[in-house]
């Protein structure tokens, strides 16, 4: 158990409540490529999407497997953002898996199509994707009553159980 349930339930409200995440692969020349995509999150600690393995950030994932990704509400009056950063590794989810994988890949409440396992293997034109997070911080305002500083700041979290 964290030392601070507030910034882990902070870190798994962001997961829970926004549908797109930015993911930051490492270019073979070292540059950094920023990609954002429409996620779902399991067990806390787990996001998936879908991707075309051609698209330049898979190729990335498939060479360097660790990543860096933010997920933000964008949509919030200045001062009322809510964030998490996290490091994590990510991995295509192998044909085998995917009959057991797709039924939490794939929430119907988060609103976006399921899609079959058919559809994500063999010469079909998209994969499925899943980072597993093994480090988070989330973003504290500096107003936070408890934990603010402030100016904005990062404190970690740990938002899996």
């Amino acid at each position: 158990m964290s030392a601070h349930p507030e910034l882990d339930a902070l870190a798994r409200r962001v997961l829970a409540t926004n549908r797109y995440v930015t993911l930051a692969t490492l270019d073979p020349d070292g540059r950094p490529r920023l990609s954002p995509v429409y996620y779902t999150p399991a067990r806390d600690r787990e996001l998936y999407w879908v991707s075309s393995p051609d698209a330049h950030h898979s190729h990335n994932l498939t060479e360097r497997p660790e990543l860096e990704l933010v997920i933000f509400d964008s949509t919030v009056r200045v001062g009322g953002a809510e964030a998490l950063y996290a490091s994590a590794t990510a991995r295509e989810v192998p044909a085998a898996e995917l009959e057991r994988t797709v039924g939490e890949a794939f929430d119907p409440s988060r609103g976006a199509r399921a899609f079959a396992p058919e559809e994500l293997r063999g010469d079909a034109d998209l994969r499925l994707y899943v980072a597993t997070m093994t480090a988070c911080e989330v973003l504290v305002r500096g107003s936070d009553p408890v934990w603010g500083r402030g100016v904005d700041t990062r404190l970690p979290a740990t938002p899996w159980t």
